[in-house]
């Protein structure tokens, strides 16, 4: 069965009254409606100020402050010498001028003892210049013996030579005059033959001529006899010359080979001894050296004995002060604060790794001394009361052992030039060591990208100028297309 439908009732309208009541319930309340528009306000102003408010990226280092140039630095004055020491002639805090006597120091070495010792050194090296001139005045004459034999030398040997030459000359005039001699009793003989033919001789039993009457008389025959014996005495008497004179050419030429080999061993004899006084005059030259040596670190040894100021400046720090204390060389004495000028001041900073590679030399910095009041705000320098400027001049190629990196600042002076910056303060007032801080001006980036950065732990960032950078990009890929272009229309020409 189907059923039936419920009549339905009429809802009531609502009044006037109800509505307003309600509308009431879900309102906020007044007082809530300035807090509401104040937050809306403020988040917006966030907003705004996250995207356009500036932030100066920085890096933190802490250091001292310090003398850029090493030969300004505090020096320590050390003893030269071991010894005792004498006697102070500064006192604690006194400026000094260069060359000023600091302290003395009394000699407790064995061999620098006696003070006569200089003038004993003296003495020695006066005898051995004397030496020394008595070995040159002897080697002198030596070299004029030298010179006299040398020159007998050339005059005697050509003499005997002369001598030889003259042997030999009268053993060829020997040679024909005997040759002539055997010619004449050839002849004599020929004749003696011929005219004991004409008169027919013959000889007895004895073997001798028995003259017999013929076409010759017997003058004639005994003539012609006596001219051969007489050229037989002749060619006789010429050979005994001839073998003479052969041993005196033989005689001639040993006496100048003696001659030769005497004034030789002369020479040589002068030589060796004008080599030994070389040799003497060497050594005692090398004796002088010595001596002089000696001397020289013996004076120097005296000025050492009294410590003087190296520098202009203050003395500070003495170490030993009793007179009876015992040194070694290389004790530190004192501590010498040398007088500089402003334009050596700098601030050392150590940074870290994480750091070090984004600094570079010339980066602003901003610092911050102990002693003097200072409110630095780190992402607005611009508004920093009590700081000063720096510039990076160096930076550390290694770390220090620690995985930390040292930079050096100086003032910046053109920013102090112009006006833009306050000059540090004098060196009466900021001394080395005092403690520093400062923080290394980076990129400037917008506060909402440094609270991300910060909030991410990603580093300040390294590209300084990265529009720029990408320009200089642009430009050059502009340029390298250009010159493809112009590259490929000459080539197109050229086909």
């Amino acid at each position: 069965m189907a059923q039936t439908a419920r009549p339905l009732k009429a809802v009531p309208a609502p009044s006037p009254a109800t509505v307003s009541q309600a509308l009431r319930l879900v309102e906020s309340p007044r007082p809530t409606q300035p807090l509401a528009f104040l937050l809306v306000l403020f988040l917006v102003l966030s907003v705004l100020g996250l995207i356009y408010v500036p932030w100066q990226q920085s890096i933190t280092g802490v250091g001292q402050v310090m003398i850029y140039s090493p030969n300004d630095r505090p020096q320590n004055v050390q003893a030269q010498i071991p010894g005792r020491l004498k006697g102070w002639k500064v006192k604690e805090g006194d400026f000094v001028e260069a060359g000023t006597v600091i302290a003395e120091i009394a000699e407790i070495d064995a061999k620098f003892l006696d003070p006569n010792q200089l003038e004993r050194l003296e003495r020695q090296r006066e005898f051995l210049m004397a030496q020394r001139e008595a070995a040159q005045s002897r080697a002198a004459a030596l070299q004029q013996q030298i010179a006299a034999l040398t020159q007998s030398r050339n005059l005697a040997i050509p003499a005997a030579r002369e001598r030889v030459q003259q042997a030999s000359d009268r053993l060829r005039s020997a040679e024909q005059s005997l040759e002539a001699a055997k010619q004449t009793l050839l002849a004599n003989e020929l004749n003696f033959e011929r005219i004991r033919d004409l008169n027919k001789g013959k000889k007895d039993a004895d073997g001798n001529w028995i003259i017999q009457p013929g076409l010759r008389s017997d003058r004639d025959f005994e003539l012609a006899r006596q001219a051969v014996e007489t050229a037989r005495a002749d060619v006789a008497r010429l050979q005994a010359l001839l073998d003479a004179a052969v041993r005196d050419l033989k005689v001639a030429e040993l006496d100048a080979q003696r001659i030769e080999n005497d004034t030789l061993a002369s020479i040589s004899s002068a030589q060796s001894s004008y080599a030994a006084a070389q040799e003497t005059i060497a050594s005692l030259s090398n004796s002088l050296q010595k001596l002089d040596i000696d001397i020289q670190n013996f004076r120097l040894r005296v000025s050492q004995r009294q410590v003087v100021a190296p520098r202009a400046g203050q003395v500070t720090q003495l170490r030993a002060v009793g007179e009876t204390e015992t040194l070694k060389a290389g004790d530190v004495l004192c501590v010498l604060v040398p007088r500089v000028t402003e334009e050596e001041q700098a601030v050392e900073l150590i940074i870290s790794d994480f750091d070090a590679p984004l600094v570079r030399i010339g980066d602003p910095v901003r610092l911050q001394f102990e002693g003097f009041p200072a409110v630095q705000f780190v992402g607005w320098p611009s508004i920093a009361i009590g700081t000063f400027g720096g510039r990076i001049v160096a930076i550390d190629a290694v770390d220090d052992g620690l995985n930390r990196f040292r930079l050096l600042v100086k003032p910046d002076y053109e920013a102090i030039q112009n006006g833009k910056d306050d000059p540090w303060p004098s060196l009466e007032i900021l001394r080395p060591g005092t403690q520093a801080t400062g923080w290394v001006m980076l990129r400037v980036v917008s506060l909402g990208f440094e609270l991300w950065r910060q909030f991410n732990g990603f580093p300040p960032m390294f590209d300084r100028n990265p529009i720029e950078r990408k320009k200089k990009l642009k430009e050059e890929k502009a340029k390298t297309k250009d010159k493809g272009s112009k590259s490929d229309g000459e080539s197109t020409d050229d086909k």
